[in-house]
């Protein structure tokens, strides 16, 4: 086989502006997001122009989640963009997931919530069957799912598992006989074969282990089932989160889940694929080019970081008064008995330094950090875990204090009893410890050995 190079992107979101991204409730909204939104448009354009000039790779793969929610002039505006890509003589293959259908699509005007038309599933494989399905030399339409041939001896597994709308369905024993027919023609051929999948089939980092919406429902059959299979290599996206994780099943054959961040939220990256042979993958990152916006001064890097962050602080900020806003958001129903408790922690979480919370916990803390307010740490510590390569690592000033505050806390942790999605006991600091600090693979520059 010869060598062969790709780019992959994920979340590409794209929400048609001329539709509506303005207004008071606009504002509300974008409160809790960590993801664009008004500027969608412009951030795919200023990619696909860079993608559209780049002499590195001429096969690009985007993971799911094309649209902001459906919107049908979104997809349609997003067609376009792709047929220019393809002028330019790119290769294209997508899949689509859960934002890429909905019967309650939303914009935004001067009139507050508006409801454009929207696009149903049904429709997803005639809006994008030049892009993969057209291409394909064997599909599975009722699942959206197919096999493309991406190079001499490399082909893509590209599959779908949206089904009826259901919350993160898993792949149904028809869709499974089907992947595995496809395996079985791919050793018979002699094709290495690696899999696109939007959401997560291993947690992107260890916290989101306990979070079902975190990780595709049954994934660690599924990935079991793959590798043993001979998918030795998964691209995922869906949690915004860039990370890169390794499982080795109990028959010894790896599977690697590479899951890419949003291009439209931070870190907004891509990824540059060079297949070497099928046991070696080197896996580069690129950041995504600056677009078009006004970014109040701020370059395009730090505007979309800031965003994240704005999640974090507006929630840590409205739990003083506004508790019934996040609970809504965290869909923590409307117990109304918890108001004051909300309100005193984030009056609390609000004015708190890090080293006054050392302090209270009778942990050391570095002088660099005791004036630091504790809402700043948690939301670069929050973002750490979404940007991947966390740095709050044991040996530095941020990760030593947060590891002392956990030893201190651990008898509390310990009582509490969360079950993984594998159904585990989870170990809540062990989970936090690994997901503050990367003491695993390299999320953004790394070479995978597959065998």
């Amino acid at each position: 086989m010869e060598k062969l190079k790709f780019f992959v992107i994920t979340d590409t979101h794209y929400f048609k502006n001329s539709l509506g991204a303005f207004g008071e409730e606009y504002e509300k909204f974008m409160r809790y997001e960590q993801k664009c939104f008004a500027e969608t448009e412009s951030i795919n354009k200023a990619l696909f122009e860079y993608l559209g000039n780049s002499k590195e790779a001429d096969i690009i793969l985007i993971a799911g989640d094309l649209s902001f929610n459906g919107e049908k002039e979104s997809h349609l505006a997003f067609i376009e963009e792709l047929k220019k890509l393809r002028e330019k003589g790119k290769k294209i293959y997508v899949i689509t997931a859960g934002h890429d259908f909905e019967d309650n699509c939303f914009a935004f005007d001067e009139t507050g919530r508006i409801s454009p038309e929207g696009t149903k599933r049904e429709e997803l494989y005639g809006l994008y069957y030049e892009f993969g399905f057209k291409q394909a030399i064997a599909c599975d339409r009722k699942h959206l799912s197919y096999v493309a041939q991406l190079g001499e001896g490399v082909r893509l597994l590209a599959l779908n598992n949206d089904g009826d709308c259901g919350d993160f369905q898993t792949y149904d024993e028809e869709q499974i006989s089907w992947i595995k027919e496809q395996t079985a023609k791919a050793k018979k051929d002699g094709q290495m074969l690696i899999a696109m999948n939007h959401y997560p089939l291993l947690p992107g980092q260890p916290i989101f282990s306990i979070v079902p919406t975190c990780v595709q429902k049954n994934g660690g059959e599924i990935t079991t089932m793959l590798a043993d299979e001979g998918v030795h290599l998964v691209f995922t996206g869906h949690m915004h989160n860039q990370s890169v994780n390794l499982k080795v099943t109990p028959r010894g054959n790896k599977i690697y889940d590479v899951c890419t961040g949003s291009v439209i939220a931070c870190p907004s990256v891509m990824r540059l694929v060079t297949v070497e042979d099928k046991s070696k993958v080197d896996i580069k990152t690129i950041p995504c080019p600056d677009f078009q916006w006004d970014t109040k001064g701020k370059s395009c890097k730090q505007y979309l970081s800031d965003l994240f962050d704005s999640m974090i602080l507006n929630l840590l900020e409205d739990m003083k008064e506004r508790p019934e806003a996040v609970l809504r958001k965290i869909n923590g129903g409307a117990n109304e008995k918890l108001y004051p408790f909300i309100k005193g922690a984030g009056k609390l979480l609000n004015k708190i330094t890090v080293g006054n919370t050392a302090v209270l916990l009778h942990a050391k803390c570095d002088k660099s950090l005791k004036k630091v307010l504790l809402k700043n740490y948690i939301s670069e510590l929050v973002r750490g875990v979404f940007e991947g390569n966390q740095s709050f690592c044991e040996g530095t000033p941020k990760g030593d204090v947060l590891l002392k505050a956990l030893d201190r806390l651990d008898f509390i942790l310990k009582r509490i009893h969360i079950k993984t999605i594998d159904g585990e006991e989870a170990d809540i600091k062990e989970l936090i410890k690994n997901s503050a600090g990367n003491y695993g693979l390299d999320d953004y520059n790394v070479t995978l050995y597959l065998e």
